[in-house]
Parts: structure tokens; C-alpha cells; sequence
């Protein structure tokens, strides 16, 4: 099942499905007389491609998601309740994708999405004394666990090595809230990932019974003091925005359906 989904998620994104569509389109039109049908399909592909490659228009998918919870600006104010004193200060780091590629450094061998996961743990960490690292990713498609490469990343960083543990079993998030649940034993801690898909990690989290404070990171969507003219112009950042926005819209809604959240 966990393949079957990563499978079919994989038709839902835009580049995926506009092409899908125009070959749909061309076929009918050299292949078949069903030409009104064939020139529509055309016109339908090519248009979703355009529309969802406008950063306006992707930013405005992506917003709801990623603007939901706002940063932790403030680390230092968090409230750990009466026990925060003698139990661990977890900050929970949630993995991203990586690739054990060893001609590269770490930090190259996991995706941009998780590097920034990791550098505001390691801001959360050294802002909060107390705290503990608690890095989650296993092995999905590659044969070392993400948890082990974005442990040496936090050391290159200046975490020490005694502050840091290490969840490697997890395939998906679901898996993450799961498993963490039983270490933390449903208590309170920090939860880093990228903004967008923080919604859905809250939930999954919540659900378990754990008490996330969320510390969001990793923003696609971003706001400058005066628009920028490529804002208004197609590119392949509008489809990359869609594409993150259509995988975590489908996350909430298969999480739903199996009563995760």
C-alpha cells in the first residue's frame, strides 16, 4: 500500500498530469476522428500548464498550507510545563529525502527541503538549553536512513553528538507520529518541517496524543517588500509550488480517509 500510493500521487502532479492529458489529446487527433475531443484535450493540457506554472497563482495553492502556523521566531519563551525542568526539551526534526551518494559531502546528499529542517532544528536546539535533538527518517528507497545523514549534518553544526537520537525506522510521516509517540511517551515537544507540510505533521502528531508546538520552516511562498516581475511570468518554481501543494492536499485526504487525523 505505501508503494501503491507513492505510485498513484505521482499522476496527480502538474507536469505529470498536463502531459498526461496532451497525449490523450494528440492521440485522439492522429489516431482517432474524435477531433473536437482531441483539439479540447490539447487546449486543456496546455492551458493547466500555463496557469499552474504563474507563481501567483501557485503562491496562492500554497499559502493556506504553509502560512497556517506561524515561525518560532522566540524559542527561548516556549513553555515546557512543570516537568520542563528535569525531562528532555525534544525538538523533533522530521526528514525530507535524501540520497547516500558517497562522492558528496552530507549536506549534499539530502534534499534542500530537509537541509533547512535541519539548520532550524540546530537553531531551536542552541536557542533552548535543555534541549535534545530527535531526528526522524529511515531507509525508504535508499539503504542508509536519512536519521543517520542528518545526524552528521547537525554535528558538523556544532550539535553535540550526546543531544542527538536518532529514529530509523519510519517510512512515511504516519510513521513518524507513530513511532516518536512511543518515545516521547506523549508528551511536549518542538516539531520542524517545511511550512507546507506542517498541517498535516500537526495532525498526525496530535492524534497520536503528543503535544507539538510547531516550528515551521522551508517556505516556498515568500513576500518581498516590492513584487518582482518573474511573479507574473510562467516558470518551472510555479509547477514545483503546485506539485508540493497537490502532494500535501492528497496527504490530509489519504491520512483522512484511514482515520489518521
Amino acid at each position: 500500500m505505501f508503494l501503491v500510493k507513492k505510485i498513484v500521487a505521482l499522476f496527480f502532479y502538474p507536469v505529470s498530469l498536463c502531459l498526461g492529458i496532451l497525449i490523450l489529446g494528440l492521440w485522439c487527433l492522429w489516431v482517432t476522428r474524435r477531433q473536437r475531443l482531441g483539439k479540447g484535450l490539447v487546449t486543456l493540457g496546455a492551458l493547466l500548464l500555463l496557469l499552474m506554472s504563474l507563481p501567483f497563482i501557485s503562491s496562492g495553492l500554497l499559502t493556506p498550507l504553509e502560512y497556517r502556523y506561524p515561525p518560532l521566531l522566540n524559542p527561548e519563551i516556549v513553555s515546557w510545563g512543570q516537568n520542563g525542568s528535569t525531562s528532555p526539551k525534544w525538538i523533533v526534526v522530521l526528514g525530507g529525502g535524501h540520497v547516500s551518494d558517497p562522492r558528496l559531502p552530507a549536506n549534499s546528499q539530502i534534499s534542500a527541503a530537509a537541509l533547512g529542517r535541519v539548520v532550524e532544528g540546530v537553531r531551536l536546539y542552541k536557542a533552548i538549553p535543555g534541549s535534545k535533538l530527535l531526528l526522524s527518517g529511515g531507509a525508504v528507497f535508499d539503504p542508509v536512513p536519512e536519521a543517520e545523514v542528518m545526524a552528521r549534518i547537525a554535528g558538523l553544526l556544532g550539535v553535540n553528538p550526546q543531544d542527538i537520537m536518532l529514529e530509523m525506522d519510519s517510512r512515511d510521516t504516519a510513521d513518524e507520529a507513530k513511532i516518536i509517540a512511543k518515545i516521547i511517551d506523549k508528551g511536549k515537544c518542538i516539531l520542524v518541517t517545511s511550512a507546507a507540510h506542517m498541517p498535516r505533521s500537526m495532525a498526525l502528531f496530535r492524534k497520536r496524543g503528543l503535544q507539538p508546538i510547531p516550528a515551521p520552516t522551508d517556505y516556498l511562498v515568500q513576500e518581498g517588500l516590492r513584487p518582482a516581475p518573474g511573479r507574473f511570468f510562467p516558470g518551472a518554481g510555479g509547477l514545483w509550488q503546485v506539485q508540493v501543494a497537490v502532494h500535501e492536499y492528497l496527504g490530509l485526504v489519504w491520512a483522512w480517509l484511514r482515520g489518521a487525523i
